[in-house]
């Protein structure tokens, strides 16, 4: 839930849907939206399983960041209550070791990890500090932004390269709006867009394209 009690799935849905009509737009028009709904849990198997079916060449899980629950501060907005945190903010991607293809899949989290930097976006550089517990992960290339996650199920289990975005934090008031923008969007869209580009080449005329994941 973000800072203003708008659901994640809300901000992921757009953001996604936006990037497949992009992408379709481009050339690439086997591009597939999957959607998956009921428990987080048994939706991630489903996730991986539909992936796993589709022939995909390529796997993109899209979020947005919060934090962990001890830095949420509560305040209220439009006469509820809700729950902030200022303290953190930025974009992050996320790939793991176990993915069978982990090279490939670096090496397409690398390309949009540039772009984004390039678009002078912040990096989420929190998960490399102790105070993150858990939430701790190795910052594997920092010049471009990503993290290993190694036991994230959508990411260790598909049969192809998988990333994970996280497009910025809407836990963070400021970022919230940002992420919410047309032009913060589009500069996203168009980040992966050109990553997808260069890591694929020219448009397939065979249905082997990328999954575009929004999740719940």
């Amino acid at each position: 839930m973000s800072a203003r009690n708008v659901p994640e799935y809300d901000f992921n849905l757009k953001l996604a849907t936006r990037l497949v009509e992009k992408l379709k737009a481009d050339g690439f028009t086997w591009t597939r939206l999957m959607i998956t709904e009921g428990r987080a849990r048994p939706s991630l198997g489903a996730r991986v399983a539909t992936a796993n079916r589709s022939g995909a060449e390529l796997f993109l899980s899209i979020h947005h960041d919060s934090v962990p629950d001890k830095f949420e501060e509560p305040w209220e907005f439009e006469g509820k209550k809700a729950k902030f945190s200022d303290r953190f903010s930025g974009w992050g991607l996320f790939v793991s070791h176990d993915n069978a293809n982990f090279d490939a899949s670096l090496a397409f989290a690398k390309m949009i990890g540039q772009r984004m930097m390039a678009n002078g976006f912040k990096f989420a550089d929190q998960y490399s500090l102790p105070v993150m517990g858990k939430y701790r992960h190795d910052l594997i290339d920092k010049a471009n932004g990503i993290y290993r996650y190694d036991h994230l199920v959508v990411l260790m289990t598909t049969h192809m390269p998988a990333v994970l975005l996280e497009a910025g934090s809407i836990i963070n008031r400021d970022e919230e709006l940002q992420v919410a923008s047309k032009e913060r969007q589009d500069a996203t869209i168009g980040a992966v867009a050109d990553a997808l580009k260069e890591y694929c080449g020219a448009p397939p005329a065979a249905p082997q394209e990328p999954l575009v994941s929004s999740n719940h």
